[in-house]
């Protein structure tokens, strides 16, 4: 069978996700969701999960477009974020929460004064994100998700790249989130997440769990966004957003390795991230999701490339056409940042 391949311009409007709060976030699909919004309306399903939901962003279109939509992610804050936004049937955080989350600290604890002192954040910043964690546990389901997720973007906002793999500001590139208190940025993360909260009339769902765990027969449509291994380094993301993922939970049941200058996690192994593992981890994605209609995003930048993931997925499915959606990454955030344009490619397999 002859591959076909297709361009779409950046065309379409989803009116909440047009405003989802942006998390810096490495892969992230803010750019192409009118193409993904395009060929979601074209296909035929009513059920779907976002396997890799990361940001949250895709999820919370097809959540937008009427879909019945479980989200997953192996993360704690992804999967965390999902359910304040895709899986919340429309609560918001109120005046009377707001009240209660900036309170003084309940019951006096320090973690994260004690274990950050001199990282990323001031000691204010730290005494406010164990002051809020104090309180979180007298908020019910989705209010406390919500509240978890604002600490989490307020946190990735005032991050210098929004990853946590530096401790000082050499990439301070004049955001004005980078210079205001955490308290100021929660609140503004809790107003960017409270506009696009709603109700789409059907139970949807969030869960933390490995992809192979995943039950594929309760769904029409798969969205498979897994990490790009590239040709060189890794694409691990605990690496990179540890603070955040032990933000989500308070480091509750999380290791981390105090010997390291950022007190990094311990990696949580995917196969997705590496060039030696990627091939038979996708190849096993396929193979899993073989009953589903899948869509895989892809980056013309990783490996495997193109050619092999389309013979990859013929092996399982009939049809495959390919969707290239010109997409420019950033390195880095400040003036000068190299930057590089490549191929975001959307893979439909029925």
């Amino acid at each position: 069978m002859v591959m076909r391949q297709s361009t779409l311009q950046y065309s379409g409007d989803i009116a909440l996700t047009q405003i989802y709060p942006r998390l810096r976030y490495m892969g992230s699909k803010y750019k192409v969701i009118p193409h993904l919004e395009r060929i979601f309306s074209s296909l035929d399903f009513d059920t779907a999960l976002d396997a890799f939901s990361g940001s949250g962003v895709v999820g919370f279109a097809l959540k937008e477009l009427g879909k019945q939509v479980t989200a997953n992610d192996f993360l704690h804050f992804s999967a965390t974020i999902a359910k304040a936004t895709i899986a919340n049937p429309g609560i918001q955080l109120n005046t009377d929460d707001l009240a209660l989350l900036l309170s003084p600290n309940e019951d006096g604890r320090a973690f994260i004064q004690t274990t950050f002192e001199g990282l990323y954040f001031s000691q204010e910043d730290h005494k406010f994100l164990d002051a809020v964690w104090s309180h979180l546990h007298h908020l019910p389901n989705y209010k406390r998700e919500l509240a978890i997720a604002s600490l989490c973007l307020a946190t990735a906002r005032k991050q210098p790249r929004g990853v946590f793999t530096i401790t000082d500001v050499r990439y301070d590139d004049g955001r004005k989130s980078m210079h205001m208190s955490l308290k100021e940025g929660f609140l503004k993360a809790v107003t960017d997440y409270n506009a696009v909260v709603f109700d789409n009339g059907r139970i949807n769902s969030s869960q933390c769990a490995d992809v192979f765990a995943v039950d594929p027969k309760s769904f029409d449509l798969v969205y498979l966004d897994p990490p790009y291994a590239p040709p060189k380094d890794d694409a691990d993301y605990i690496k990179r957003y540890h603070f955040l993922e032990g933000l989500s939970v308070y480091w509750d049941g999380l290791e981390i390795m105090t010997n390291t200058k950022t007190k990094k996690l311990v990696k949580r192994y995917t196969p997705f991230a590496y060039k030696n593992t990627i091939r038979d981890a996708l190849r096993q994605l396929f193979e899993h999701f073989c009953n589903n209609i899948i869509l895989l995003s892809y980056s013309s930048n990783s490996v495997p490339d193109k050619e092999e993931i389309y013979k990859m997925l013929r092996e399982v499915k009939s049809s495959v056409e390919i969707v290239t959606v010109p997409h420019l990454y950033s390195f880095g955030t400040h003036s000068s940042a190299t930057r590089r344009q490549v191929e975001e490619y959307i893979f439909i397999a029925r």
